[in-house]
């Protein structure tokens, strides 16, 4: 095995670890069992729809049609103050040119968010992922990276840098194996192993995957464009 497949495989460890208790909930009395009251209105989209729905917001965006604006932000405010019914959530880079909501032509209480740069799988990310899909009721995960990533082109460059950023690199140099030194083959690279990771280590995630009500998938955003591709 190469070494970068170990690298991978001991991460997929670490993260199953990460996450054994809340499979141990599901082995106890599945999901429902673990979060009664679950999926509220937004999961009547299926998981196609959800995706489709990102899509086609991200259309609005580029062609600079936005439609998000246009509704009543103080009934919005009202409506999600108690709670809250995201249909899609995201995994995006912290970059703070990559603003979720607005390249998917979204307002407030409709995607999930959670950022950190790289939009790297760690099992505090899986946590609040779980929690989306299985409490709040997404339908579809999509983990996306951005062109001009500057967590991967760090990583790339294996230069000393200060404080923790290092820690980041381990996270990503799997798809600086496999795809080598091209940026943008890098970073769309690590956005497939990131989804892929997810959906192997969460015990939530994969049961929800198997059962048909829940899709991970990765993108790429391209920062000149405005374009998300959907990667297969």
């Amino acid at each position: 095995m190469k070494q970068g497949s170990h690298r991978d495989l001991s991460r997929r460890e670490l993260l199953r670890v990460g996450v054994t208790a809340t499979a141990g909930c599901i082995v106890a009395g599945g999901l429902s069992s673990m979060f009664p009251g679950n999926a509220q209105a937004q999961s009547k989209l299926t998981p196609s729809a959800a995706l489709d729905e990102l899509v086609a917001g991200n259309k609005r965006f580029i062609s600079g049609r936005l439609t998000a604006h246009e509704q009543d932000l103080a009934i919005l405010k009202q409506h999600t103050e108690e709670k809250q019914e995201p249909f899609a959530a995201v995994l995006s880079c912290a970059d703070s040119r990559v603003p979720v909501e607005l390249v998917f032509d979204q307002t407030i209480g409709h995607i999930f968010v959670t950022r950190v740069a790289g939009n790297l799988i760690t099992p505090e990310i899986i946590g609040s992922l779980e929690y989306g899909a299985a409490v709040l009721g997404t339908k579809v995960i999509l983990v996306m990276g951005h062109s001009n990533c500057g967590a991967v082109k760090a990583t790339i460059q294996g230069k000393a840098v200060p404080g923790q950023i290092s820690s980041l690199f381990p996270h990503i140099q799997p798809a600086v194996d496999q795809a080598g030194s091209n940026l943008e083959a890098a970073t769309q690279a690590n956005a497939k192993i990131q989804a892929k990771l997810l959906a192997q280590s969460s015990t939530v995630i994969s049961e929800l995957v198997k059962s048909g009500n829940l899709k991970v998938v990765a993108g790429y955003y391209d920062l000149g464009t405005g374009v998300v591709k959907i990667l297969e």
